[in-house]
């Protein structure tokens, strides 16, 4: 059989409507993984107290 590589290749950030991936280094293990960053989507008004009638 022929030996696999321990290495995972270099994947470029994934771009998406409100997140984007980014690939982490690989630990002692070789085991890669994934940064996943949210964009916020929706506004955050400040509260304010209603008038009194």
């Amino acid at each position: 059989m022929s030996d696999q590589k321990n290495t995972r290749p270099q994947v470029p950030d994934g771009h998406s409507r409100f997140l984007t991936t980014r690939q982490k280094k690989p630990n002692e293990k070789g085991f890669v993984g994934y940064d996943v960053v949210w964009e916020k989507f929706q506004k955050e008004a400040e509260y304010k107290v209603p008038k009194r009638p």
